[in-house]
C-alpha cells in the first residue's frame, strides 16, 4: 500500500504537472501527538518523500500555529525543511513540495499553470485572518496574478458539523448569531475571500471529516491522528 495510492487526490491541477493530495487514515497519522510511536510516524514522513520522488523530495513544512504567516520558499537546500510557527507555504519552484497537517481544519491548494504552488492550513482563526488572501498576495507579488491561479479547498468539517459560538460567528462572519452557537462553513468564506481577492477557478472536495470519519480523523470527532495535504510540481514540468 502505497500512501500517495490511498489518497484524496486533487485533479484539477493534474494539466499543469502538479501533484496535489490529501492523506486518509488508510495511510495512517503523520502527527505526532498520538499514541502512535513517533519511529512510525516518521517513517510515513520518510515513505512520502520517497513516494514522491526516488531520491526523496525535498519538502517543506511547519509548527502550526493558527495564524496567517505564510514563509515563501526558495531553492538552494536538501532535506526536509520545518519552519517554525507558520500555517502557509509558497513556492515558486518546481520539485518542492509543501506539506500542511489537518484534522478539520481546510487545506487551501493554490496553483498556477506554470508551476508556483501554494498550500495553506487554514481554521478558523486561519480564516478570520485571510490567509488565503496573503498566500495569494504572495503568488501575484512574483508574477502569478490572482486570476490565473487555480484554488481548491480539501476534505474538512462541513458547515452542517461546524458549530462555533456567537463570538467567533461574528469574527468570521461580520454578523451576530441568533443564538449562543451557530454553524459556520469555512471552505465557503475561504471562497468568498479568494473571490474578492481575484481567484476566479475555485473548486472543493465533498468530503466532510467528521461526516467521513471512517476514512478522515477529526478534531471534532475526538481523533488524535492527523491526515497531511501535500502539494508538488513536478521538476520535469
Amino acid at each position: 500500500m502505497t500512501i500517495i495510492a490511498e489518497s484524496e487526490a486533487v485533479d484539477d491541477f493534474a494539466p499543469f504537472g502538479i501533484r496535489a493530495f490529501t492523506t486518509t487514515r488508510a495511510s495512517g497519522t503523520f502527527g505526532l501527538a498520538s499514541n502512535e510511536s513517533v519511529r512510525l510516524v516518521m517513517q510515513r514522513w520518510r515513505q512520502l518523500r520517497e513516494e514522491l520522488s526516488p531520491e526523496g523530495a525535498r519538502l517543506a513544512s511547519a509548527t502550526q500555529v493558527h495564524g496567517s504567516r505564510v514563509v515563501v520558499h526558495a531553492s538552494g537546500w536538501e532535506g526536509w525543511l520545518r519552519v517554525d510557527a507558520a500555517d502557509g507555504h509558497v513556492t515558486t519552484d518546481r520539485g518542492l513540495a509543501l506539506a500542511v497537517s489537518v484534522a478539520d481544519c481546510v487545506p487551501v491548494f493554490i496553483a498556477h499553470p506554470r508551476g508556483a504552488v501554494a498550500l495553506l492550513h487554514s481554521g478558523w482563526r486561519g480564516t478570520a485572518a485571510r490567509i488565503v488572501e496573503r498566500g495569494i498576495d504572495a503568488l501575484s507579488h512574483r508574477g502569478y496574478p490572482p486570476s490565473e491561479l487555480r484554488l481548491h479547498l480539501g476534505p474538512a468539517i462541513c458547515g452542517k458539523c461546524y458549530e462555533v459560538s456567537a463570538s467567533v460567528y461574528r469574527e468570521l462572519t461580520g454578523r451576530d448569531s441568533s443564538g449562543a452557537t451557530a454553524r459556520v462553513d469555512l471552505r465557503s468564506l475561504i471562497a468568498e475571500h479568494a473571490q474578492r481577492a481575484g481567484v476566479r477557478h475555485i473548486a472543493a472536495s465533498e468530503r466532510c471529516t467528521r461526516c467521513d470519519n471512517d476514512r478522515l480523523y477529526s478534531h471534532r470527532a475526538g481523533d488524535e491522528g492527523r491526515q497531511i495535504a501535500v502539494i508538488m510540481a513536478d521538476p520535469r514540468g
